[in-house]
């Protein structure tokens, strides 16, 4: 399953086919011969057949629940901790020296929103392309970090500064624990990412940008707070829908990951796996630090 949204359709290594993925997590004991499925081609389940099935380097001859000897170029969990790192490394680095040395005072702040608002579209169009690519490309999601970063340093910086002194530790310490929530939930079997959870999650996504950018342009052409989505009691509750949105894409980020290492997927996929768990992280963020933004502004 694969949403026709080039952003949201990053989720999944199931890009080829868009059968494989959400909702068919292998089970002990499922196939009666000692052959994985996976690895040979052999549909799973009905219409369902391994996106990897040409790697050379996935598991074979083993049955689900048993050891698995692999090679080289295959995914593991510890790739994908190595690329996150690095990707979300790259967007704290330049957050943090946007943040130094780009003034947020009255005499520099239009030049520094300028280059915020400049950034923000460079890393927009670097998602983009690297959504529309076959394969991850380590360039431009390192690219699409480091402005993104030059983004979240000059906004983070103009909140603390003028809205609310303290508040981006917090968003970044509620981040983490929205973070950690979610994996402990996901490793205890409390959230169940299947092919409906994932349909609702990208309709209610591309539904709330939708609302997003109408608002932003009411904001733009009539001036205020457009629709009012991002102020007063409507801020709050879309700050909060932002945030739990946020906390269903990092679930469905996990099984991307998960089906990843367990259908044998390329180690280059290491890095789409980072690509969206940045990505997710980067939303978190963003709607925490509205969110306590409104809050500590009624205060």
């Amino acid at each position: 399953m694969r949403s026709s949204n080039p952003v949201f359709s990053r989720r999944g290594f199931s890009r080829d086919n868009g059968t494989a993925g959400y909702g068919q997590q292998p089970q002990a004991g499922g196939p009666a011969v000692g052959t994985n499925p996976y690895a040979t081609g052999t549909p799973y389940a009905e219409g369902a057949t391994n996106p990897y099935a040409t790697n050379p380097y996935a598991p074979q001859d083993t049955q689900f629940g048993a050891p698995q000897q692999t090679r080289g170029n295959v995914m593991t969990i510890d790739d994908v901790v190595s690329r996150t790192a690095m990707t979300l490394g790259t967007v704290v680095l330049t957050a943090v020296l946007s943040w130094l040395l780009l003034p947020v005072d009255p005499a520099n702040l239009g030049k520094s929103y300028g280059i915020a608002i400049g950034a923000a579209l460079v890393a927009l169009v670097l998602s983009l392309v690297q959504s529309f690519k076959r394969k991850p490309s380590p360039a431009l999601i390192l690219g699409y970090a480091a402005f993104e970063g030059v983004f979240l340093g000059v906004i983070s910086a103009a909140v603390s500064t003028y809205i609310a002194d303290g508040v981006v530790i917090q968003a970044v310490l509620g981040t983490m624990a929205v973070f950690a929530g979610v994996l402990i939930a996901y490793k205890m079997g409390w959230i169940r990412v299947t092919r409906r959870f994932y349909g609702f999650v990208v309709a209610a996504a591309m539904g709330f940008v939708l609302l997003m950018a109408a608002n932003l342009l009411f904001a733009v052409f009539a001036g205020g707070d457009g629709l009012g989505f991002r102020s007063g009691g409507l801020g709050i509750l879309f700050g909060v829908i932002g945030i739990i949105l946020g906390a269903c894409f990092l679930a469905l980020d996990f099984k991307q990951v998960e089906d990843g290492v367990t259908y044998g997927a390329p180690r280059e996929e290491a890095w789409l796996a980072a690509f969206g768990l940045t990505m997710t992280l980067v939303w978190i963020y963003l709607e925490m630090l509205r969110l306590l933004s409104i809050l500590q502004g009624d205060d």
